[in-house]
């Protein structure tokens, strides 16, 4: 969906906050994207140059500082960034960077996505701090359009995954999410625990995305 309603197949495409290059890989492998990805930590880039093939272009940057000049780019995708940005910085930047008639798509999750997510019942804090760090959809939308964006829309999304107990915990154990980052020790040890005795053998889970799409 993302690459449909961003019309990212064979575009000049910009990838911010790349990460270890999951994304960036398969738009370059599998839809014929040309591509440039950008982060801002160097080991994150580290290992994204194991992952992409040589025809992506990979670099340090910061979401609110882009290292290319004006209108360089037909498409600009992120992906789980914005909740990490300076979004009244980032977002002119996108459309600074896009070309008239340039799409930015951006996949951040729904509000909704955090009610009654398997973590937490083990990690109290968990709903707070993500829906004080995601912003909701619609006002995503009205940034964008504010930013310099002619239009903007959203795109549900919903998916659903179901995870084995060893899955769940070594996620848990691994603090396979930022999230984790922002909780506090005490609490961490005891979610940690009660997982370990509390989860079934099967976790179910559903991700309750929003593409958002802004037009320029």
């Amino acid at each position: 969906m993302l690459v449909r309603e961003g019309d990212l197949r064979g575009r000049r495409v910009l990838e911010v906050g790349c990460g270890t290059g999951v994304l960036a890989a398969a738009l370059a492998e599998r839809t014929a994207a040309r591509v440039w990805a950008v982060d801002a930590e160097p080991a994150m880039l580290d290992v994204a140059r194991t992952r992409v093939p040589a025809t992506v272009g990979l670099k340090a940057g910061r979401a609110e500082e882009l290292p290319f000049r004006d209108g360089w780019f037909e498409r600009a995708v992120m992906r789980q960034v914005v909740q990490h940005v300076d979004r009244s910085r980032a977002l002119p930047e996108l459309a600074r960077v896009l070309a008239p008639g340039g799409r930015a798509a951006i996949a951040t999750f729904q509000h909704s996505h955090f009610e009654g997510f398997w973590l937490n019942p083990f990690f109290p804090s968990f709903e707070a701090i993500e829906l004080a760090r995601f912003p909701e959809p619609g006002a995503l939308a009205a940034e964008l359009e504010a930013a310099g964006f002619a239009s903007a829309r959203i795109v549900p999304l919903v998916q659903r995954r179901e995870l084995d107990r060893a899955t769940a915990l070594e996620r848990i154990r691994g603090r396979h999410i930022s999230t984790f980052d922002l909780i506090d020790d005490d609490e961490l040890a005891a979610g940690t625990a009660r997982a370990e005795r509390e989860l079934p053998e099967r976790v179910e889970t559903t991700l309750d995305w929003a593409i958002v799409i802004g037009d320029r």
